[in-house]
């Protein structure tokens, strides 16, 4: 007998007692639709309403940042005691109409930082073909947690329903859990148990700043799929290693936008990609579990929750092609997303053509744009440029 598609649909409760009240969850993405200055746009929280109203239980803003000068892009979000308190309570209102709950993720990009807006540096310096940082300063390290849960108490004040800290696809702390960017012989490196010291520091930090009925949640990466990056055995050791935190959430992802990586999301294989870590993941913590990629169908869906591997399912270029997914999948003949078929396509064509699809959406446009892989991403890489002086303006460079 098939599982029933109610299992998509029932409530689930966090640790900290915040409910959602379905297993859908719109997972972060960069939208790139910030103003330049590190504030919400009109178009981004009509994008966020939209989602909301298409009846998913959760929605995550990808990449806010809680440092100006390590941001993934210029159109990141950026939380800090200048960011504008109305345009941020605004998006927070909007975007959790119909019961959703809207939750920021919390990132720093650290030797991923976009360079024409910042001086990229992770755990350890680095000259390799396309990537070059420095290498962060113990006090700057020591400093990641106070500077998280800042960011996180903003976030609550502001409206938002939680908050998800960012240790996935090669940003900073990704970079510290894995070895091809973590070369350290201090405290914070050299061992699973030293490599992720920070990150259960940042996450009771942030705990203690939120409160305990706040939802904090981790993004964590599986696997960096990266020849001496982080293997799924070690991601495990983590896993087991935050089951004793404060944790809410633990959103299972991987990949890396390391320069020439292919991102999981690009492959052509077909389902879930990350199920089967989660059932191993299972066996090592009580967290709920949400695992992000590959899901495109109701059926796997239904599958991933019925089988117990997950709680909730979180899809990104799904609710990009159907923002009423959701409220779609509830319909006695749901209908799942067309995904669009692509020939031959360079690094980041495709992630960039889903971005541009987003800033479709925000104009309220119902059709994909009529635009190829490749001039996609030039318009995106255009869109950064033009917003670089206007980023440094509000944000300059120590």
């Amino acid at each position: 007998m098939r599982p029933s598609p109610s299992c998509l649909f029932d409530p689930v409760t966090l640790p900290c007692g915040r409910i959602l009240k379905n297993r859908l969850a719109k997972s972060a993405m960069s939208d790139s639709l910030g103003d330049g200055r590190g504030d919400p746009t009109p178009q981004q929280v009509r994008l966020y309403e939209r989602w909301a109203e298409g009846g998913l239980g959760l929605s995550i803003v990808g990449e806010a940042q809680i440092n100006p000068h390590f941001a993934e892009k210029p159109g990141n979000l950026v939380l800090n005691a200048a960011s504008n308190n109305r345009l941020f309570a605004d998006l927070a209102r909007r975007a959790q109409t119909c019961d959703a709950q809207l939750w920021l993720q919390l990132g720093h990009a650290g030797a991923l930082a976009y360079p024409p807006t910042s001086r990229p540096a992770g755990p350890s310096a680095l000259d390799l073909p396309g990537l070059v940082c420095d290498e962060l300063s113990g006090a700057a390290i020591r400093r990641l947690p106070e500077e998280f849960a800042q960011a996180a108490a903003l976030a609550r004040t502001f409206g938002f329903g939680g908050v998800q800290i960012h240790a996935a696809h090669g940003f900073l702390l990704s970079q510290f859990l894995s070895p091809l960017f973590n070369r350290r012989s201090d405290a914070f490196g050299g061992s699973v148990s030293a490599s992720s010291r920070i990150l259960v520091d940042i996450i009771e930090s942030t705990r203690q700043a939120v409160g305990p009925d706040f939802p904090v949640a981790v993004k964590l990466n599986a696997t960096d799929g990266l020849d001496g990056g982080l293997t799924d055995v070690e991601s495990l050791e983590v896993v087991e290693r935050l089951d004793s935190t404060s944790l809410d959430l633990i959103d299972i992802s991987g990949g890396t936008y390391f320069p020439g990586a292919k991102a999981s999301s690009d492959s052509a294989a077909s389902g879930p990609y990350f199920l089967e870590f989660a059932r191993q993941a299972r066996k090592l913590t009580d967290k709920p579990l949400m695992a992000t990629g590959g899901f495109k169908t109701r059926e796997q869906a239904i599958d991933a929750v019925a089988s117990g591997a997950v709680d909730l399912v979180g899809m990104a270029r799904a609710f990009a092609l159907a923002p009423n997914l959701a409220d779609r999948w509830k319909t006695p003949e749901p209908a799942d997303p067309q995904f669009p078929r692509f020939g031959k396509t360079g690094p980041g064509e495709i992630t960039s053509w889903y971005t541009m699809r987003l800033s479709a959406l925000a104009e309220d446009e119902e059709v994909a744009p009529e635009i190829d892989p490749a001039e996609a991403m030039r318009l995106y890489e255009a869109r950064d440029r033009a917003r670089v002086a206007t980023w440094l303006d509000a944000f300059p460079l120590p």
